[in-house]
Order: C-alpha cells, then structure tokens, then sequence
C-alpha cells in the first residue's frame, strides 16, 4: 500500500513536470509561427508602400540606365513630362503591377528572413534578445536580401522588361514570361543573376546594418526604446542612401543584362559588360548614371519600407495583447 502510494506519487510528479514542458514548447512555436506571419505580412506592406511612392521616379531611372543617352536632372523631368504628356499621368506608373508582384513577395520574405537570420545569429552567438555586434548585424541583413534575390529574381527580370518597352511588346506580366521563354529561352529569366547577387550583398546588407546601428545608438543616447516615426524615416533614409550608393554599378550592369534582348545590345559577362558601358559612356557617366536620382528616390523609398515595417510590427503586436487581454 505504501508502495503503491510512493509510486502514484512518482507518477503524479512525473507528470506535472512534463504537461507544463509540452504546453510551454506548443506556446513557444504558436509564438514563433505567429512572428513570422507578422514579419511577413509587415514587409510585403512595407514594401509595397514604399515603391508605389516612388515608382515614377524608379522608371524613369530605368529608362536612362539601360540606354546611352546622358542623364541629367533635367532631361530626367523632360522624359517624365514627356511620358505623362503622351500616354497620360498613370502611365507612370507603366510596370508598377509587375514590380507590386516581385516586391510584395521579395520584401516579405527579405524582412522575415532578416528577423529570423537576427535570432539564428544571436543565439549561436549569445546575443539572443540583444543587439547583434556589427559583424552579425551585416551578415544578417546580407543574408537577407541574398534569400529573397534568389527566390524573387524572375520577377525583377519582367518588371525592368516591361519598364523599358512600349506597351504593344507585353501587354501584361504573363506576356513576358511567355515571350522570354519562347523567343530567348528559360535560361534569360535568370540573366544578370550574378551581378545582382554581387549587389545585394553589399546594399541588403549595408542598409539594415545602417538603419539597425542608428537605432541602437538612438536608444543609447536618447533613453528612448523605440524612435519616433520621422526619426526612423530619417535612419531608413541614411540606410537607402549608404546601401544604393555602394551597390550601384552592380545594379545599372544587371538593368543592362536584363534587357539586352530588346536594346539591340548583347551583353555576355559582368566584366565584359562593365567594360563596354567604361568604353561608350565611361566611368561616372555609364557606371554610375541615374545615381543622382537614386539620392532621391532610394533614401525616400527605404525610408518609407523601415518604418511602415517597424510600426506595421508595433500595431500586430499591440493587437495582438488586446485581444489576450480582453479574453
């Protein structure tokens, strides 16, 4: 009897010990699924924001970085006024349904998989719920954008295709990939794949270790946990501009690359690309055309992309405590 007792005891504690276990792993992966979902929600509308704001200003550089002709601030405002003159003031937005389709999806995924990278890293590393050290800090946001570039690539293929193109070539974003395809073969849809890889590194990279840097350092010397929202546009601003400006003769190669099949041009590799924009247009004026441009729009548009994730993440988790609250 008192055997039996002891091991009803025994069992008893045993299984108090393991129910709390179980429910404690379920409410940590209900946890984990539920901030990737947010994560995921909150960069397809950060993304999607930032570049409708800035789309005009997108095309047009396009436009320029694919073509001979000289860029300048002026004949940027002459070509957007001549575009909305002839073909009307949404034309200007000409290729925003395929960049919404690649953004929407390559945003979600680049702002999740810097979350989840910024976990991974700072566990293995100890820093877990702390800011990462510089070097972590980079290559979390490397990773990122490296992630979403190989999964989201065809997708920028057909957006500068349709950007540079009158409207009778594609009629919509199906069209192009049909077109590609049957006429230039499946291989096309990952031309200029290298130097965007190359690109990303540096600007995925520079741009969230930038904006994540500023913030620790805000919430050093201001005392504040979280900035205010024009504070966080003017650290997305400083991100955009750092991370474009040093990724930027990899993006005008890649726009280059991509839509070769309809310039007339036929670029081969990264090098001999680079060398033949050197040798027509040169060094500032071929490698680094419409980067004036990129001074406005980048900053704006990444400025815009940061904070419209951040407060998105704020909101969903300030939804989410009301609604266990008033259970």
């Amino acid at each position: 009897m008192m055997g039996s007792g002891v091991q009803e005891q025994r069992a008893s504690l045993t299984q108090g010990e393991v129910l709390p276990c179980a429910s404690s792993s379920t409410s940590e992966s209900l946890k984990q699924t539920r901030s990737v979902l947010n994560s995921l929600f909150s960069g397809a509308l950060a993304g999607a924001v930032a570049k409708t704001a800035v789309a005009p200003l997108d095309r047009t550089k396009i436009i320029f970085q694919v073509s001979s002709a000289r860029f300048s601030a002026k004949e940027a405002y002459r070509l957007i006024y001549r575009t909305y003159r002839k073909d009307g003031f949404f034309s200007l937005w000409r290729g925003n349904s395929a960049t919404m389709v690649r953004v929407i999806p390559y945003a979600a995924i680049q702002f999740c998989a810097h979350e989840q990278y910024k976990r991974l890293l700072g566990g293995y590393y100890g820093f877990q719920g702390k800011a990462l050290p510089p070097i972590q800090r980079f290559l979390a946001g490397s990773l990122a954008g490296t992630t979403a570039a190989m999964l989201t690539y065809p997708l920028d293929m057909v957006r500068a295709r349709m950007a540079v193109t009158p409207k009778e070539m594609y009629s919509n974003i199906l069209h192009v990939f049909v077109r590609i395809s049957r006429e230039e073969g499946l291989k096309t849809l990952y031309r200029g794949f290298t130097p965007t890889l190359l690109g990303v590194v540096p600007y995925a990279g520079l741009s969230f270790f930038t904006y994540e840097t500023l913030k620790k350092l805000h919430a050093e010397r201001s005392g504040r946990a979280q900035p205010y929202s024009y504070e966080r546009l003017a650290f997305g601003a400083c991100a955009g501009l750092i991370g474009q400006s040093a990724s930027y003769p990899l993006d005008v190669v890649r726009r280059r690359m991509q839509t070769a099949g309809v310039t007339g041009h036929t670029y081969g590799t990264i090098i001999s690309t680079m060398k033949e924009i050197v040798s027509e247009e040169g060094v500032i004026r071929g490698l680094y055309k419409g980067l004036s441009m990129n001074w406005v729009k980048g900053p704006i548009a990444v400025g815009i992309s940061f904070t419209t994730f951040d407060l998105t993440q704020i909101l969903l988790r300030k939804l989410h405590q009301m609604g266990h609250t008033s259970r």
